[in-house]
């Protein structure tokens, strides 16, 4: 085979597998999506131990079938990119690579094969195969309102771990082991369910002092949700106010070289390492 002919097939094949604008690269996604949902189905269907009894020779084929198919897509995801490792330590490849090992696992060590659910993260993909860009974009604003929040989050977070301490404390000396307060750790753990507004019920004060603090417990941890709300909330606005000046135009194209994504419409080469993109 010439290095022409090899390197057309590559390139051919990448454009399949990676890319969403072509008709065989969007029924190449759409197939395997579907494959996934099965597959994820299977998995489910496989823990109800009343289904897995009747039906465990189809539920076990039809598994092996679509962990060979996604091995044959993971191997051909490596042979068609330039750079086989950037592909391989990426976050997709990362979760391709969680998604197709379970199986083969299984067979050394049982009760590992629950772990093919992690195939519902290659859903993912859906975003790209639709071209969803103006809810892409949404999820960046988010995430750049996440980041911009961290350093206010952490010292509220720091705060309250602080007061569920000191607050577990207390509870702990006045409650005492007879009313289930058995330790400091338990105390805290009580806590921060009370503070969160979880409210398991396995524990709870008897005595009038302890049930005054925990009522002050409760009222306060409406205020300690409201915080966090505010903040991201505020950000949020903040970057997009930004986001809304920037035009959001985005394609599926993934360069072969280092498998940037997100590129312009207009874009003929990529944004990051300069190879030529197939257009």
């Amino acid at each position: 085979m010439s290095n022409t002919l090899k390197k057309h097939w590559k390139t051919k094949l990448h454009e399949i597998i990676y890319e969403a604008d072509t008709p065989a690269g969007k029924l190449f996604d759409i197939v395997l999506l579907i494959i996934i949902i099965a597959s994820i189905i299977l998995v489910m269907l496989e823990s109800v131990k009343s289904f897995d009894t009747n039906y465990h020779n189809f539920l076990n084929i039809s598994e092996w079938i679509i962990t060979i198919l996604f091995s044959i897509e993971y191997i051909a995801r490596i042979i068609t990119v330039k750079k086989p490792l950037k592909y391989i330590f990426s976050f997709y490849g990362i979760v391709d690579l969680l998604s197709t090992i379970p199986k083969y696992i299984s067979l050394l060590f049982g009760g590992v094969h629950a772990l093919a659910a992690l195939r519902a993260l290659r859903l993912l993909r859906v975003f790209r195969i639709l071209k969803l860009a103006r809810y892409l974009g949404a999820s960046n604003t988010l995430l750049k309102a996440l980041k911009a929040s961290r350093v206010k989050i952490s010292v509220f977070l720091f705060t309250v771990i602080i007061i569920s301490i000191t607050l577990g404390t207390i509870m702990y000396l006045i409650e005492g082991e007879e009313n289930g307060f058995t330790n400091i750790p338990k105390s805290v753990y009580w806590c921060i369910v009370t503070l969160t507004t979880v409210g398991y019920g396995d524990i709870a004060p008897a005595t009038p002092l302890g049930q005054f603090i925990a009522s002050i417990v409760m009222i306060l941890g409406y205020g300690i949700i409201a915080v966090p709300t505010g903040i991201i909330s505020a950000e949020y606005a903040s970057q997009n106010k930004t986001d809304k000046k920037i035009d959001i135009q985005l394609n599926s194209q993934s360069c072969q070289n280092c498998l940037a994504e997100n590129h312009k419409d207009s874009s003929k080469f990529c944004y990051s390492c300069g190879e030529k993109l197939h257009v």
